[in-house]
């Protein structure tokens, strides 16, 4: 190992006190970034653990799909737009992990002649074919049926083995970078591929950078006893940034500094952890609307989000907000919102008697789509979109109560009242 495969690999996996990476967790890592054959725009994922890099990516190429793509019919695709979507997918997380154009990009790919895809060979072959598995020719003169992905293709690729057969190159322009990340298509969508590309990002930005960003530098990004990605890999995927955190900007807590997000992203990041309350996001989306900081203001006088306050803070919450708050004019509206003098005021008739008219921009209902990329935690273990319709109410209204699943826990974080109506008898999951 060079020093600089050292560097990433303390980075990446830390110091395993054992001495080394667990085997099924390299294992878990050493799939390629391939399409669902259910759902032409949904990645497959094989087993736990990649998902804070998979998901960044599914998440970027369907922003991309959406918005960039003339075609309306955006769950359809052929092979070459899968080819020409995701590695316009990579260009892109690339070059926002990108710290300084002089510094160029970095890819990370197999060694000349050291690529594990002609490795892949059916039971019928002969022996002397199969003695060749330890010489592999170049990518470039396997035939194109080698070169699909397998899950299996890594099965005799160890950790070292891996690291061992590894090149690095750089390239110095966009442009220069668009044509080799589409000639490493096969790579990408091959053995290793979520690695290839997640070594490439972690040295487009410079392991000095991410050391700089991250809260804890002796956390590394995969977790070596469950192999789930920390939340600096997710940031540095979505944002171009590894923080720790998510709340936006820096904080001073007891004269130590932690790194926030900076920028908003083009994707959004919500996260069951701050139902759990392990965890406090701020808007990143777009400006609070009027209605938005008053519920914000509102709950923040609320710590249990039991839904209404005091009637004795009414005063504060409306000089929080520079709204009217003479004591008589405060008196008059407590005894409006607290017709039966219960001593406590609603959040959902506060904001009908001072934002009535007020629109978020937030449309009442909207289309949902869950995408979930393990085919075990798919119904009939196929992978493919659950179409559902979000209802985005001002307050909650027990009418129109559906289930209380991770799912929609995880969106109330952003939008507080959200129903979700799903198109299928069973909630998808998130796990």
């Amino acid at each position: 190992m060079s020093e600089l495969n050292k560097e990433v690999l303390d980075l990446v996996w830390g110091r395993p006190s054992s001495g080394g990476v667990s085997a099924s967790i390299f294992r878990r890592w050493t799939q390629g970034f391939v399409f669902s054959e259910n759902e032409h725009t949904a990645l497959e994922q094989f087993e736990g653990g990649p998902c804070a890099v998979i998901a960044p990516v599914q998440a970027f190429f369907l922003k991309n799909v959406l918005f960039n793509r003339e075609s309306s019919n955006w769950r359809q695709m052929t092979e070459e737009e899968q080819k020409t979507e995701l590695c316009s997918t990579l260009n892109e997380i690339l070059e926002s992990a990108c710290a300084s154009p002089t510094t160029g990009f970095c890819l990370v790919t197999w060694a000349k002649g050291q690529s594990p895809h002609a490795s892949v060979h059916t039971k019928s072959q002969t022996e002397s074919q199969s003695q060749t598995q330890d010489m592999p020719a170049p990518e470039s003169s396997q035939p194109p049926q080698e070169q699909q992905p397998n899950a299996l293709a890594a099965k005799d690729l160890d950790f070292e083995r891996f690291h061992s057969v590894l090149h690095k190159r750089t390239v110095m322009s966009v442009s220069e970078l668009k044509e080799e990340v589409l000639s490493l298509y096969h790579a990408w969508r091959g053995c290793c591929g979520v690695l290839l590309f997640l070594y490439s990002v972690i040295l487009t930005k410079g392991i000095e950078n991410i050391r700089n960003e991250i809260q804890d530098t002796m956390e590394p990004l995969i977790d070596p006893v469950h192999g789930h990605g920390s939340q600096s890999l997710v940031n540095l995927l979505v944002t171009g940034h590894a923080v720790s955190n998510v709340w936006d900007g820096d904080r001073e807590c007891s004269g130590m500094k932690l790194h926030g997000i900076h920028k908003q992203a083009s994707v959004g990041f919500l996260t069951l952890m701050e139902s759990l309350r392990y965890c406090k996001d701020m808007c990143l989306v777009g400006p609070e609307s009027p209605t938005e900081q008053a519920r914000r203001v509102f709950q923040s006088f609320d710590p249990e989000d039991n839904g209404f306050i005091p009637e004795s803070l009414l005063e504060d919450v409306m000089k929080a907000l520079d709204l009217v708050s003479e004591p008589e004019y405060v008196n008059l509206v407590k005894s409006k919102l607290d017709p039966e003098s219960l001593g406590i005021i609603l959040l959902g008739p506060f904001l009908l008697e001072f934002f009535p008219d007020q629109d978020s921009g937030i449309p009442d209902s909207l289309p949902v789509y869950h995408y979930n990329g393990l085919k075990q935690s798919n119904h009939n273990e196929r992978v493919e979109y659950v179409e559902g319709t979000a209802l985005v109410l001002g307050f909650e209204d027990p009418m129109v109560r559906t289930d209380d699943t991770p799912v929609k826990r995880c969106l109330q974080t952003k939008w507080p009242y959200i129903e979700l109506l799903w198109s299928t008898d069973r909630s998808p999951s998130l796990n």
